[in-house]
C-alpha cells in the first residue's frame, strides 16, 4: 500500500542538490506577486494534487498541505483550486501535521480543456508550463486532426507545443509523419524519437532548459509513460501494451505528477486523453495554430468571410489552387464552431450563476430585516 512519503519528491535520491525556487521553475512573474502580498507565505510548486491533501516542493525540501477553507470558498470553481504545477503560499500547520495552502499564485500559463461529461466547467491539465511536448506514435494512432486540437489547447493556454514522434524504432517511413506533422505545426519543433531504443531523447533533453516545465500529453499507447522514465533516468511510470487490433494503448498514467529532472527541469506527466474538449475564455478568436488558413483569410473580400462560397474568398481559391488542404480548412472551421458553442455555454452558466447568486442574496435579506 502507497503512504503520502511514496510521493514525496527527495532530490538527494537522484543524487542531485536540492533544488532552490529557480530550480522549481520560480520567475520574476511570480516573484513581484510574492512582493505584492500583505502576509508573509512560503513559496512551493504543487508537485501532486488529490481532494485531501497535497504533495508541494519548497525549497526547504517536501512538504504536504492541504487548502486552507477559506481558500477553498473563496474559489470561482474548480479550476481555481490548486493543481499540479500550480505555485501556492504555505503557512505552518499545527504540530507536525500538513502545512495550509493559504493563496494560489496567479498562472503564466495554463493547459485546459473542457471536464468530461455535461458540465460546463474546465480541468485544468497543467499549470504554469513553458513547453507542452505532443507525443504521438508512429503507427495507425498517428492522427492529424488530433494534433491539432492539442496544438490548439496548448498556443490558446500560452504554452509553446513541441511534436513528439514517437516509436521511430518500428516506423521504416518516418518522412511521410514528419511532413504531416510538418503541415498542421510547421513552426513548431518536431522530434523523432524511439523511446525504447533511446533514439532522439539528446535532441530531446535538449528543448528543456534549467528551471523550464515541460508537459507531456497525447493519447494512450503513445509512449508517453516510456518517455518520461528516459528523460527521468528512472522507472517512476508504469508502462502499458498496446493492442495489436488498433494499435491503441490503456491508460497506465493514473494521475498528473511534477517530477525534478536530473540534471534541471521539471517534467509533469498526464493520464492519457481521450476526448480533448477545447476550452478557451475567448470564443470570438479562431482556433490557433492556425496561420496557414487566417493568412489567406485576411485577403478575403469580406470580413466576416465564413470561407462556405461567398464571392472573393481567398481561402476558398487557395484550395482550388491545390495551395491549402480541404481537411484543413474543416478542421479549422469546426474546431472554430466548437469554440462559439462553448462560450455561448460559458454565458448561459454564468447569467445561471449571477441569478442564482441575486436569490441567495435576496434569501438572506428577507431573512435578516432591517428593523
Amino acid at each position: 500500500m502507497q503512504t503520502d512519503s511514496d510521493f514525496l519528491i527527495d532530490p538527494s535520491s537522484q543524487n542531485e542538490p536540492r533544488p532552490d525556487l529557480v530550480g522549481l521553475g520560480w520567475t520574476p512573474f511570480f516573484a513581484s506577486q510574492l512582493a505584492c502580498l500583505e502576509d508573509a507565505v512560503q513559496p512551493a510548486r504543487v508537485l501532486l494534487a488529490s481532494a485531501a491533501r497535497h504533495h508541494v516542493q519548497t525549497a526547504d525540501g517536501p512538504r504536504l498541505a492541504v487548502v486552507s477553507g477559506r481558500l477553498a470558498h473563496e474559489a470561482a470553481d474548480r479550476a481555481a483550486l490548486p493543481t499540479v504545477g500550480d505555485w501556492v503560499g504555505l503557512r505552518p500547520g499545527d504540530g507536525a501535521g500538513p502545512s495550509y495552502i493559504v493563496h494560489t499564485f496567479a498562472r503564466s500559463t495554463c493547459l485546459r480543456r473542457k471536464a468530461a461529461g455535461p458540465a460546463v466547467e474546465a480541468q485544468v491539465l497543467a499549470a504554469n508550463v513553458d513547453k507542452v511536448f505532443i507525443v504521438t506514435s508512429l503507427n495507425a494512432d498517428f492522427n492529424v486532426r488530433r494534433l491539432e486540437r492539442y496544438i490548439d489547447a496548448v498556443l490558446d493556454g500560452g504554452a509553446r507545443p513541441v511534436l513528439v514522434l514517437n516509436k521511430a524504432d518500428v516506423c521504416p517511413d518516418p518522412g511521410r509523419f514528419i511532413d504531416a506533422a510538418r503541415e498542421v505545426a510547421p513552426t513548431a519543433p518536431i522530434a523523432l524519437v524511439s523511446a525504447l531504443s533511446g533514439a532522439g531523447l539528446d535532441a530531446l533533453r535538449g528543448e528543456i532548459g534549467a528551471g523550464e516545465t515541460i508537459a507531456l500529453v497525447g493519447s494512450s499507447g503513445v509512449g508517453k509513460s516510456a518517455l518520461s522514465n528516459r528523460l527521468l533516468g528512472a522507472e517512476v511510470q508504469r508502462e502499458g501494451a498496446i493492442r495489436a487490433a488498433d494499435e491503441r494503448g490503456r491508460h497506465t498514467t493514473a494521475h498528473r505528477e511534477l517530477f525534478l529532472i536530473p540534471g534541471g527541469g521539471l517534467l509533469i506527466d498526464t493520464p492519457g486523453v481521450r476526448e480533448l474538449g477545447l476550452w478557451s475564455s475567448d470564443g470570438a478568436a479562431g482556433p490557433a495554430g492556425f496561420d496557414d488558413v487566417e493568412a489567406r483569410a485576411a485577403a478575403c473580400r469580406f470580413r466576416d468571410c465564413a470561407h462556405e462560397g461567398e464571392p472573393g474568398c481567398a481561402v476558398r481559391r487557395a484550395i482550388e489552387d491545390g495551395e491549402l488542404d480541404p481537411e484543413r480548412l474543416g478542421a479549422y472551421l469546426k474546431l472554430g464552431a466548437e469554440r462559439r458553442y462553448l462560450a455561448r455555454q460559458q454565458d448561459v452558466r454564468a447569467r445561471l450563476e449571477e441569478k442564482r447568486r441575486w436569490k441567495q442574496i435576496s434569501k438572506r435579506m428577507r431573512a435578516n430585516p432591517k428593523q
